[in-house]
């Protein structure tokens, strides 16, 4: 009996932790004038999301950052707020996967190597850093999550019923100073 439900912990827990996003890693660097952003997600799909992925349903994957300067005399001053989306789909014809962001489109061979690209932002430019104070302090803020109000209505709904379809990072939170 204490093995049953030691099992049932492990897979509950297993369960719990499958729709969250770790970071791997994120920094703000100025390089030649820019406030330049670069992160590393580690995200993995739920079997429920590959699923619906390998049926023909387009996931969306929305990186969202901010970076504001804290004011003690008002409220804090948004320097930038910087969004990308990225359309997910399989074409079982070809077996390839695409990931799209505006009018581009890149095709790739494997789910692995478009999770990593979706993961990954690499040296973005957020903000010009004429436009920052010397030595002041920075606060940014980043998160990377399934945007499920761009699913086909019936999926927003099973998005709503089941956690395996809520898939975000907590957002991640640092200090800054150019």
């Amino acid at each position: 009996m204490m093995r049953a439900l030691a099992l049932l912990a492990v897979f509950a827990c297993a369960g719990a932790l499958a729709d969250v996003i770790p970071l791997r890693s994120s920094e703000l660097r100025v390089e030649d004038g820019e406030v330049l952003l670069s992160a590393q997600f580690d995200v993995t799909l739920t079997p429920a999301l590959e699923q619906a992925l390998h049926k023909g349903i387009p996931l969306y994957f929305t990186v969202d950052f901010d970076l504001t300067r804290p004011r003690w005399y008002w409220v804090d001053e948004k320097i930038a707020q910087w969004t990308v989306t990225y359309r997910v789909s399989y074409a079982d014809l070809t077996r390839q996967y695409r990931v799209a962001s505006g009018p581009l489109s890149q095709p790739f061979d494997s789910l692995d190597d478009v999770l990593r690209f979706v993961g990954r932002v690499s040296s973005r430019t957020v903000a010009q850093a004429g436009s920052l104070a010397k030595d002041a302090r920075y606060d940014a803020a980043l998160r990377m999550r399934l945007d499920v109000s761009q699913l086909p209505k019936p999926f927003q709904l099973n998005a709503l019923a089941s956690h395996e379809w809520q898939l975000a990072s907590d957002t991640h939170r640092w200090s800054f100073t150019p």
